[in-house]
């Protein structure tokens, strides 16, 4: 297979204080979890579980057998650590709170 013959993808990982981005070179009908095994990224991160993995591709979830085309960039997603809804309870409560104490202050 020449050089000519491969595509250009990317893998990436995110945690809090660290991202990767790998571009690499692979034959066209390469998966995206036959590129992220390709990319060997999991040995910067020594926490990354790429088995069950959800990935997706700028920002849209995939399956590990999505056929990639050229250009594309494999996102691997870390679990969530709290659920969003959660989240927007919390910041709703401690902004009604600073308005209460807004008017009474």
């Amino acid at each position: 297979m020449t050089e000519a013959d491969r595509i250009s993808v990317e893998v990436a990982y995110a945690e809090p204080d660290k991202q990767e981005i790998i571009s690499l070179e692979v034959a066209p009908g390469t998966t995206a979890v036959q590129a992220v095994a390709q990319s060997g990224i999991d040995k910067n991160f020594p926490d990354l579980q790429l088995e069950g993995a959800d990935l997706g591709i700028f920002g849209n979830p995939v399956s590990g057998g999505q056929v990639l085309q050229g250009g594309d960039r494999v996102e691997i997603y870390r679990p969530l650590t709290i659920d969003p809804k959660e989240v927007r309870k919390r910041r709703a409560a401690e902004a009604k709170e600073r308005r209460a104490r807004e008017k009474s202050g």
